[in-house]
């Protein structure tokens, strides 16, 4: 399975598409921005296409990494949609962060097809998308994920196969629940150390290598510490993501205090001008005068 199309190309399917075309695989790319196809189109030497179904045609694989659920409505169904012209034995692998009531439904339609499904959500950023070194959660036919691994390795350096259609989906609600409470408590932590005065880099080398330690305070302890939030995953993102995990829980009869918290002090983060603030934009919430 050589050749690939990639469906969106924001700030993580861009470089991932350029690793797809880098890496050996044919690659067609659509964008409902057009000028930002073509910029991929000239910087890696693929190809790009003027809808969604265009690009699927002749695909083996077909990668989508859109906004959210009606997104990849928009670019699955309908005459100018993937699912028009991809053939049987290709597979539909969509790594955008989604409902796995969404993945459910996607596995259902391909299968009537006789179209392979995998939901595939990644962690792991810009930086990550861009390094190649994503890490996959994915849910789907496990037969499908054994013939796209190659193509998957190109961005994503761990992939674990969680199970059935809406597993990887379920897998990555669960790493942005995790990851809500960690930014929080690295946020209330630094906002005490600038309080009483203590030196933030001597303070990280000492409690990161501990329990406290975690990606986000190795990552993002500096850029907090300096008010820089222009980068990263954004608060947009990350209370569209939470919404679905709530969701969920709702759905499971489960309480998340925490997680249904923390979403709010997003929220006030957006009213505060941040919605493209990283998520580590949770300090200046707690900083603002």
């Amino acid at each position: 399975m050589t050749a690939c199309a990639f469906i969106g190309l924001g700030v993580m399917g861009y470089p991932m598409a350029g690793h797809l075309q880098t890496g050996g695989f044919t690659t067609t790319v659509y964008n409902r921005t057009a000028s930002k196809a073509q910029q991929w189109q000239q910087r890696y030497q693929g190809n790009a296409a003027a809808t969604p179904a265009a690009a699927a045609q002749g695909a083996d694989l077909v990668m989508l990494c859109v906004g959210n659920d009606d997104d990849v409505r928009s670019v699955v169904y309908g005459e100018h949609g993937v699912l028009a012209s991809m053939q049987p034995g290709s597979i539909l692998i969509d790594h955008t962060t989604a409902s796995a009531e969404l993945a459910k439904e996607l596995a259902a339609a391909c299968a009537e097809r006789g179209i392979g499904w995998l939901d595939a959500p990644v962690s792991g950023g810009q930086q990550g998308a861009e390094n190649g070194v994503l890490t996959a959660m994915i849910g789907g036919d496990k037969e499908a994920l054994t013939q796209a691994d190659k193509a998957l390795a190109c961005y994503a350096k761990t992939r674990e196969y969680m199970g059935p259609a809406g597993h990887g989906q379920l897998a990555k609600m669960v790493n942005q629940i995790c990851i809500a409470g960690v930014v929080q408590g690295l946020a209330e932590g630094l906002q005490l150390a600038r309080k009483v005065g203590l030196d933030a880099d001597t303070l990280i080398n000492a409690i990161s290598q501990g329990a406290a330690g975690s990606w986000q305070m190795k990552n993002r302890y500096q850029t907090m510490w300096n008010h820089h939030y222009e980068h990263g995953f954004a608060v947009d993102w990350m209370r569209k993501d939470l919404k679905i995990a709530l969701q969920e829980a709702e759905r499971q009869g489960l309480s998340m205090p925490m997680t249904a918290l923390v979403d709010q002090f997003y929220a006030e983060v957006q009213k505060m001008g941040g919605s493209r603030w990283d998520t580590s934009s949770l300090l200046a919430r707690l900083e603002r005068d």
